[in-house]
């Protein structure tokens, strides 16, 4: 498919007889594509094999040890690079021509991830075993009913996954309770859209090699109950997204830097990219970092059209490239929210005022006040929170001079006071953040007191010197 790039992970274990016969299919699809092998520690004579393969193949991985399909998959991901990732069994169960019709919602917009399903339309099917059936059907009902989704085939091997979603995720099954804990994760992104494609399906039995059983069924049942039931260990990106729709709160922080951003922006710590509507002008060149791969790549994804805006890799903590004309001339610096996440945050503020041209000004927000340090600072990897003198001391010790600072968000401490100190909650709540918009307005007016206190500190800060 023109413009997007396949990359196709095939976990291997013990298929001699099946293995390059695949790879010949896979190769015969008319597609941009990559194709990846994991060998899962094969024993019946397949690793004689990859000689004939190293040409046919883009990278073959081997695992000392036997491991399962999940594990084969998790490392197969870390070589993806790809627009669009797939999985393929290396038997001649699934037919790879059908790799067009799995691409297409992706490829038109309708969808992140798309299923294959064995249950769906017309296309033809080896007869087998009605048992196998049942469970199939039983294990993605009860999948079904923990995601609320309407899958046909939670146990499909071909899902397909736009690669920035997939690397989102982190696979802890090692064998074949990969299939619903990767759909109960996909299920809690918010805003993923999953499709179903029909597909044809040319099962084999047990004297065919086939190595899933009644094992792995029960175990299916416990992953689907075990996942289902957690909540996503990403506190800081689920938070994110809860916030992503608030916009009167960015829109009412960026209130308080009005008329103080340049033509040359840089964004430290761009996360999802909630903040980028509230400053994005195709006058402005624009660049959103941020030192966590994963969010760099939504970024791009939903960014690439604009082309005042590029992407860059920035880790506060670590030292930058030696040689970078893209961040050259950068009049604004936007931090929100980040600096408290660094464990060396003086180191942080050095690095930040070499990224700043001479008299260029630093937007700088943190949270506000260490003894309101609860829970949820913790769930969120908060080092710390500040009080303004401390926070305005620092600044001045690393060359800034002091432009502005004030409290902001007085009604929201005593909301994190009351849920983060007094019910010990471990992270912002959709109740929260519904009581916060719902008071919005009057916060907005306790903020016009200038009370010495709140749940975060703006401050404007101007490159002085260089240091």
């Amino acid at each position: 498919m023109i413009g997007m790039k396949l990359s196709i992970i095939i976990p291997v274990y013990n298929e001699r007889h099946t293995l390059l016969k695949l790879i010949e299919r896979v190769r015969k699809v008319n597609i941009d594509k990559e194709i990846i092998i994991v060998d899962d520690c094969s024993t019946d004579g397949t690793t004689e094999i990859y000689p004939d393969l190293e040409d046919m193949v883009d990278k073959i991985v081997f695992h000392e040890k036997n491991m399962g399909k999940g594990a084969a998959i998790r490392t197969g991901i870390q070589y993806v690079t790809g627009d669009v990732t797939i999985i393929q069994d290396a038997d001649l169960e699934y037919d790879p021509e059908e790799y067009h019709t799995l691409i297409r919602p992706i490829q038109d917009g309708n969808a992140d991830v798309v299923y294959g399903s064995r249950f769906l339309g017309g296309n033809a099917h080896r007869v087998l075993f009605f048992w196998h059936m049942v469970g199939n059907r039983f294990l993605t009902l009860l999948s079904n009913m923990f995601t609320n989704l309407t899958l046909t085939d939670m146990e499909t091997c071909y899902k397909m996954f736009r690669t920035d979603i997939i690397k989102q995720i982190t696979i802890e099954q090692n064998r074949f309770g990969f299939e619903p804990e990767i759909t109960a994760k996909l299920a809690k992104i918010k805003g993923i859209r999953f499709f179903e494609v029909g597909i044809s399906y040319n099962g084999r039995g047990y004297e065919d090699g086939k190595k899933i059983g009644y094992k792995d069924g029960f175990n299916a049942i416990w992953c689907i109950l075990k996942y289902a039931s957690r909540r996503p260990k990403d506190t800081g990106k689920r938070t994110l997204c809860l916030l992503k729709d608030f916009s009167a709160y960015t829109q009412l922080i960026f209130s308080k830097f009005e008329g103080h951003i340049g033509s040359k922006v840089l964004e430290v710590g761009s996360g999802i990219g909630n903040n980028l509507p509230y400053f994005n002008d195709p006058n402005r060149t624009i660049i959103l970092s941020d030192c966590r791969e994963d969010y760099l790549e939504m970024l791009e994804n939903t960014t690439a059209k604009e082309e005042n805006i590029s992407t860059h890799m920035i880790d506060l903590e670590k030292p930058l490239p030696d040689c970078c004309e893209q961040l050259n001339g950068i009049d604004t610096i936007i931090c929100f929210n980040v600096l408290e996440h660094v464990k060396n945050d003086s180191a942080a503020l050095s690095t930040v005022h070499d990224l700043l041209s001479e008299n260029g000004i630093l937007l700088l927000l943190v949270p506000a006040h260490q003894a309101l340090f609860c829970r949820i600072d913790k769930e969120l990897e908060h080092h710390r929170r500040y009080v303004r003198k401390q926070l305005e001391n620092a600044l001045i010790d690393h060359g800034f001079e002091i432009i502005q600072t004030s409290y902001f968000n007085s009604l929201g401490a005593i909301g994190w006071f009351i849920f983060g100190k007094i019910f010990r909650s471990s992270s912002v709540s959709p109740l929260c953040v519904r009581l916060q918009s719902k008071t919005l307005c009057f916060s907005k007016l306790l903020d016009c007191l200038r009370l010495p206190f709140g749940l975060s500190i703006c401050c404007i800060a101007k490159k002085k010197r260089t240091l």
